[in-house]
């Protein structure tokens, strides 16, 4: 189905649904939405948008600028533009009653490599299988993508004119690739994208276990994404000669110290509410190791407890660990030259140039540099100096509405604020103070995350779920 026919479709649908007395027809508008969302998905899926020769993220926000216009979007309201022809951004506005100024809903629309050699299923074209949706970028994150366009449309179908403008920013180059999306516009069209606050749709939120959903998390806070390469180099020889002073030794005896050592312990106002809250509904065992890294100061038997899980030790601690090695340039020489790229994800608050300077001292070896490699591969001397953004305050125009639906859809399940480990664009328009809260409704086992991997999956009623969740929220947070 073209996206003008698919548009007409979900349109005849969808205003049955504000058709007064017209109440028995909403079950066929959340329908006719998941069939939108699914055709938006599987689109999006088969556009390679990958930063390879074969990837075009442009392809894909042509892809969603036309579904827009099919679906009465007006010309001036979406924007596809972008610093090179293969990664242009999608921007589009559903005008408001400009009561307030305008939410921005941001996403990305490139993803990383999948091998079809290492999948069961073509990763770049959505397969229904066994309950569960295939496709690269199904869970990061064109699935997300997906459900914000189809409620987008949906409203504007419905002909509901929000009281703030509605912006959506669908981007390039968050995965990696060196012309990053959101900073782009922030840097050259602020105006397009300024709004009061952002929600962006780049983690998902109910975590479940055995089938059970545990709680509902907010990320209001991310660490910071830092890239270091550390370099030995010497003069090499003939290896029927071997020395002590071997490039590679030098590089691994460092790294070694490096995998020894652990940042310090830290908590900040979100995470201390996350523990907090958590230590409400976990086991008694659990709850009790959270409330002893609560005190003041942290009770170290429970600190030890804790930091023996990988996830809280992510969220509590700065982290550095080494994720590229490279040596050697022939297998009968003394190599001249080896390297290694180490990937911190630092704590708010702290900034790149002070970790490159801890890492100077775990690494103990004059012998080994620390360069600073930035998104476009340069390499520099020293690292930023500015420390990551402060959490933003937990807004109630975007926190009650998201309490009530939560409460609504999973009864008895609470919101978490949390803080990621990871890093997402939300630090851009952090940095550029909007606040910015990063949610998806998409109900997942962490056990079974396979975003960046093989088979990369979310569950189909999930996704519907998903779909309908994310239009009543969006809804209510611009209904006044």
């Amino acid at each position: 189905m073209t996206g003008g026919t698919c548009a007409r479709a979900v349109a005849a649908a969808l205003l049955l649904a504000v058709v007064p007395g017209a109440e028995a027809a909403a079950p066929d508008a959340a329908s006719a939405s998941n069939a939108l969302a699914r055709e938006l998905l599987a689109q999006l899926i088969a556009i390679n948008t990958t930063d390879t020769p074969r990837g075009n993220v442009t392809t894909a926000a042509e892809a969603m600028a036309e579904r827009l216009r099919a679906a009465g979007f007006a010309a001036e309201d979406i924007q596809v533009l972008g610093p090179s022809e293969r990664k242009k951004n999608l921007v589009v506005r559903l005008r408001g009653a400009a009561s307030h100024k305008p939410v921005l809903l941001i996403g990305h629309l490139d993803v990383v490599e999948a091998r079809r050699e290492d999948w069961s299923t073509d990763p770049f074209q959505l397969v229904e299988k066994d309950g569960d949706f295939y496709g690269r970028g199904t869970l990061d994150m064109k699935g997300p993508d997906a459900i914000m366009l189809a409620a987008l449309i949906r409203l504007k179908h419905e002909g509901w004119r929000p009281a703030r403008d509605i912006i959506l920013a669908l981007t390039a180059d968050e995965e990696g690739g060196g012309a990053n999306g959101v900073e782009w516009l922030l840097e050259h069209h602020r105006p397009l994208v300024d709004a009061q606050f952002v929600l962006s749709g780049d983690d998902y939120s109910v975590l479940t276990e055995n089938g059970r959903p545990l709680f509902f998390e907010l990320v209001a806070s991310e660490k910071v994404y830092a890239d270091f390469q550390l370099r030995v180099t010497n003069k090499g020889g003939h290896s029927s000669e071997p020395v002590p002073d071997n490039a590679i030794y030098t590089l691994t005896r460092g790294l070694d110290r490096l995998a020894a050592h652990e940042f310090p312990f830290e908590l900040n106002a979100v995470t201390r509410e996350y523990y907090r809250r958590l230590s409400q509904i976990e086991s008694p065992e659990r709850a009790a190791v959270m409330r002893g890294i609560l005190r003041d100061p942290p009770d170290q038997e429970a600190l030890a407890r804790l930091s023996q899980d990988a996830v809280d030790r992510s969220i509590t601690r700065t982290t550095c660990v080494a994720t590229r090695l490279e040596a050697g340039q022939a297998n009968n020489a003394l190599p001249q030259r080896a390297e290694a790229v180490v990937n911190c994800r630092i704590l708010p608050g702290h900034a790149p140039e002070e970790v490159r300077q801890r890492l100077l001292q775990v690494l103990s070896d004059p012998a080994i540099t620390v360069s600073y490699l930035a998104s476009d591969g340069t390499l520099l001397d020293e690292a930023p100096a500015k420390g990551g953004f402060a959490p933003p305050p937990l807004l109630p125009e975007v926190l009650a509405p998201l309490d009530q639906l939560v409460a609504e859809t999973w009864p008895g399940l609470k919101v978490i604020p949390a803080m990621s480990a990871g890093a997402s664009d939300a630090t851009h328009t952090s940095a550029a103070g909007l606040p910015t809260y990063t949610f998806s409704p998409l109900t997942i086992d962490p056990n079974d995350d396979r975003e960046h991997g093989r088979d990369e999956r979310i569950g189909v009623a999930s996704y519907y779920q998903a779909n309908e969740f994310f239009y009543r929220y969006l809804k209510r947070v611009t209904s006044r």
